[in-house]
């Protein structure tokens, strides 16, 4: 119910309901959107009683009734105008206490009943929304009206009415930004929908990552034109242009680049990234032995490839790492995860148009021809890890693999392709600026000795902390060894007692008693003498 819309394109169309039965109580909601300046929304009468809301202005929203003691106004002004061709909402309710007007999250206007009076809003007519009675109606789209939590189909309506079209077109406009990372906004029938076919996500806004693991010798290629298409048939498609048709080359030869992509890997060297040519052209993304990132590019007009290593962070540490390179004739910018972005530039000597881009691969390279010595040499045994949301330019190959699309038949897999999120969320902290780093040392100032001497201190320390914590441990232990020895033998030790000798051997108590005492029968056979008097 929240899209049942319709869109009323004369000011004299109007859709009538049953009447309105909102004798103590009425409660409206709904959505407007509009470029007109005024018009009713909508209206139902009585004998004298009534109940309307009206755009009075483009900045001005009323709603007026009249329940016997004369008519009631409430009106909303609002800072901006309300003409705009974006979704508004509207909110009037009534009882017999007060009455209410709220527009968008504008303030609430409230208007007391009287102490006296009437109280029965009393009506007869049909509910109109909107023109009504000659008035000039409402120009525009009226969705989600809700009276007394029953929603109004007008949808259904709107088919049966002349001058009113169901539903409401321009979703977009208000809810375009919704599709994001690159998600292009559908018109539908009662709402939108977000096309992401161009994009390396998914999802019903574009932003459910699309991923797969690697294992060790896995690899995918996408070609950049299917089997059977000739070259001529290649020059119109626009999948490896940009979204701008102004950098199409007609020869495809790229001047611009736009890759992405996210990995996560504990294995160097590897190959994560590389696209070949028909020519000797080639753009490659590595990691390096180290650990560190290289991007290479190869264009022509120069002896070696040009290099842009990213030497100060360990980018295979199993934490997902995000990649976005951007290139623009001469200009590259680089970004890897929240770090701020770095501008490098080709030598002037080098080519600027990427020629004839033949096929991408993806953790590993699998080409006829000559190949770049170290893609060669870290070509083996290839990446093993986790690479999502893969895209250059319009294409997404790891999407095109894992969702059936037209683009699948491009995609060619040795192993088997195991779809995973694991590179989802970046997880490499941004790094601190100066003001707050407190290892950070102004090159100026900053007196290190020798590296020997360094590492030496940092042993020592290190060496130090340790034995600390060993020594707390073994002191711990013996504490507690103490403590459960003096409570094991708090209670052992000799006693003493009166028991009488041979009472193991007695047949009672009484007769060792007897036994080991001679005196003790003495006393019995004295106890046991009567007197008579």
């Amino acid at each position: 119910n929240y899209w049942n819309a319709a869109s009323f394109i004369t000011s004299s169309s109007y859709l009538h309901f049953s009447t309105f039965q909102g004798e103590t109580s009425a409660d409206i909601s709904f959505y407007f959107k509009t470029s007109a300046s005024d018009g009713v929304f909508l209206e139902n009468l009585g004998n004298t009683d009534f109940i309307k809301l009206e755009l009075k202005s483009a900045v001005e929203v009323s709603f007026s009734f009249d329940v016997g003691n004369g008519p009631v106004e409430i009106v909303v002004r609002s800072p901006s105008e309300l003409n705009d061709d974006q979704w508004h909402r509207v909110n009037a309710e009534r009882n017999v206490k007060q009455a209410s007007l709220q527009v968008d999250q504008l303030p609430l206007e409230v208007r007391k009943a009287p102490t006296e009076g009437h109280t029965r809003l009393e009506l007869y007519s049909q509910l109109y929304v909107g023109a009504a009675g000659g008035q000039r109606g409402f120009l525009g789209c009226i969705r989600s009206l809700r009276m007394n939590g029953v929603t109004l189909d007008l949808e259904e309506r709107a088919k049966v009415t002349p001058g009113v079209k169901p539903g409401c077109s321009g979703h977009c406009t208000s809810y375009g930004m919704y599709c994001a990372n690159g998600g292009k906004c559908v018109e539908k029938y009662n709402g939108y929908s977000c096309d992401c076919s161009k994009t390396a996500y998914d999802g019903p806004f574009c932003i459910k990552d699309v991923g797969a693991f690697f294992e060790e010798g896995m690899w995918l290629r996408y070609n950049f034109h299917s089997p059977g298409t000739s070259m001529k048939d290649l020059v119109s498609r626009t999948l490896l242009s940009s979204t701008d048709p102004e950098t199409t080359a007609p020869d495809l030869n790229l001047s611009k680049e736009e890759l992405s992509f996210s990995f996560s890997t504990t294995k160097s060297p590897c190959v994560l990234l590389y696209i070949s040519s028909y020519t000797q052209d080639f753009m490659a993304v590595l990691v390096k032995p180290s650990g560190n990132l290289q991007i290479r590019y190869s264009l022509g007009g120069t002896k070696e490839p040009y290099n842009i290593d990213v030497d100060h962070r360990n980018m295979a540490n199993g934490q997902p790492h995000t990649v976005n390179i951007t290139r623009q004739g001469r200009d590259i910018v680089l970004q890897l995860d929240h770090y701020p972005p770095t501008s490098y530039s080709l030598p002037t000597s080098s080519d600027i148009l990427f020629n004839s881009p033949k096929a991408l691969f993806l953790g590993k390279v699998i080409e006829i021809g000559k190949i770049d010595q170290d893609i060669y040499k870290y070509n083996t045994p290839g990446f093993t890890g986790c690479l999502s949301r893969v895209q250059f330019n319009q294409i997404a190959p790891l999407k095109a693999a894992l969702r059936p699309t037209n683009a699948s038949s491009h995609v060619h897999i040795q192993g088997e392709l195991v779809e995973s999120n694991c590179g989802a969320s970046p997880l490499t902290i941004p790094p601190m600026s100066a003001a707050t780093d407190p290892w950070h040392l102004d090159s100026a100032s900053a007196d290190f000795p020798y590296n020997g001497q360094a590492i030496g201190d940092g042993v020592n320390r290190n060496s130090a902390i340790i034995g600390g914590v060993i020594a707390v441990v073994i002191f711990t232990i013996l504490c507690t060894l103490v403590f459960l020895i003096r409570y094991m033998f708090r209670h052992k030790g000799t006693y003493h007692t009166n028991e009488a000798k041979g009472a193991e051997s007695a047949e009672s108590a009484d007769a060792a008693i007897m036994n080991n005492d001679p005196t003790f029968t003495e006393t019995i056979d004295e106890s046991k003498k009567e007197w008579l008097i």
